[in-house]
């Protein structure tokens, strides 16, 4: 039998359906205000629906498009994995029983058991716990045990292939957290008795964390992986082994494109330290600039020797060949002219570059105080990069996406 489809006491009507399904557009704020000419919908829970609704949209389409699934919160919406990455995560999953540690809406929790035999979705918040019920049930997602607990008070009674595990990053003031000693649960405090009852465990944490500082905060990982979608970090997820399978750490980066391309650059961790790369004297034909998982990786010196590019200066990040390299993990930009950088002629290139998509590097100056100075306005084709190159020469380099 399915469990009852309601949060909060409020079971989710045909009527109520039609009324989200109406209102998924409108002003929020006034049908908050406007709740007493509909007598018959728990208005403010109406509302809580729209919102979640609206933050999985375009980063969990095939949720959006289930109008029987309930959401215990605006904010489970907003923080829960997107499709892209979760769909990821599968294939770090090793072994047929999972346990999702740290449930929350279940995303995770649903996307494993398409590959896992059976999932145990933990969540210690009880509003949570039935909506996920009710999901799965709509999802027909049978082999997903729901369990209302701390995870960490049953963990003497619990055994995993793999074990994958969510900290919270917001403190009871609502702050985003971003150091692993910040997060609950502690990590550092549960690895331990984890691996020992698990072949792996998979924590994700937040991509803002500093990842040579978490390596050395946990020795168990054996692989990094830093994902990205349309260029934003997105997620750093860790996965540890009781036993190392190999001396060095493997790091893998993702990007997921607008187009649908998936830019993948991995390395073992000592790589960059030994890598070797060539300063450029002039910018040359094309202009590379990393996708933000590369970026946050470090490997400003290996993207450069495995790709036969030059980089613009050692602090810069931006590289630079005359013959373009097709499958470049990043953007790419066909180089117009290089100009030396000069504040007197800021004004001088506002007439030129009306309008213009300006990013900075290893530079003075802001991209806010580029546009005041200039007059510049954002957007259009043409690409403006002012930065620095390895004689400490100032320059703009106008050009366009390749």
């Amino acid at each position: 039998m399915f469990p009852e489809k309601s949060v909060a006491g409020i079971v989710l009507t045909p009527e109520l359906k039609n009324f989200i399904a109406a209102h998924l557009t409108d002003n929020t704020d006034k049908l908050l205000l406007n709740a007493k000419q509909y007598k018959e919908i728990p208005v403010a829970f109406a509302v809580d629906q729209i919102l979640a609704r609206r933050q999985i949209r375009d980063k969990l389409p095939t949720w959006y498009d289930q109008p029987d699934l309930l959401f215990p919160s605006r904010l489970s919406a907003e923080q829960c994995s997107s499709e892209l990455t979760a769909r990821y995560k599968q294939s770090l999953l090793r072994g047929e029983k999972v346990c999702d540690l740290t449930g929350g809406l279940g995303i995770d929790s649903w996307f494993f058991s398409q590959v896992a035999q059976k999932v145990i979705y933990i969540e210690r918040f009880p509003e949570y716990c039935k909506a996920a019920a009710a999901n799965f049930a709509v999802l027909k997602a049978g082999n997903i045990q729901v369990i209302e607990a701390d995870a960490q008070t049953l963990l003497p009674t619990l055994q995993a292939d793999t074990f994958y595990i969510d900290p919270a990053r917001r403190s009871g003031n609502n702050k985003r957290l971003f150091a692993i000693t910040e997060c609950e649960p502690d990590i550092l405090q549960l690895k331990n008795i984890l691996l020992k009852k698990s072949r792996r465990l998979i924590v994700k944490i937040s991509p803002m964390a500093d990842p040579t500082e978490t390596l050395k905060l946990i020795p168990e990982i054996i692989e990094i992986h830093i994902v990205a979608v349309r260029n934003e970090c997105k997620e750093m997820i860790l996965v540890l082994e009781s036993k190392k399978p190999q001396p060095e750490v493997k790091v893998v980066t993702v990007n997921f494109t607008a187009s649908g391309e998936r830019q993948l650059f991995s390395f073992q961790w000592g790589q960059e330290q030994t890598a070797v790369y060539q300063l450029a004297d002039t910018v040359k034909n094309y202009i590379y600039e990393p996708n933000s998982a590369i970026l946050k990786s470090g490997a400003f010196q290996l993207i450069s020797e495995q790709y036969s590019i030059d980089k613009l200066h050692q602090h810069s990040h931006l590289y630079t060949s005359d013959q373009k390299i097709n499958h470049f993990p990043g953007r790419i930009f066909k180089v117009r002219q290089v100009m030396d950088f000069s504040r007197k002629k800021l004004k001088q290139w506002g007439k030129q570059f009306p309008q213009a998509n300006i990013s900075v590097r290893n530079f003075p100056m802001s991209v806010e105080e580029i546009r005041k100075s200039s007059g510049i306005s954002d957007g259009g084709p043409l690409y403006l990069f002012a930065t620095t190159l390895g004689n400490a020469q100032r320059i703009l380099i106008d050009c366009e996406k390749a």
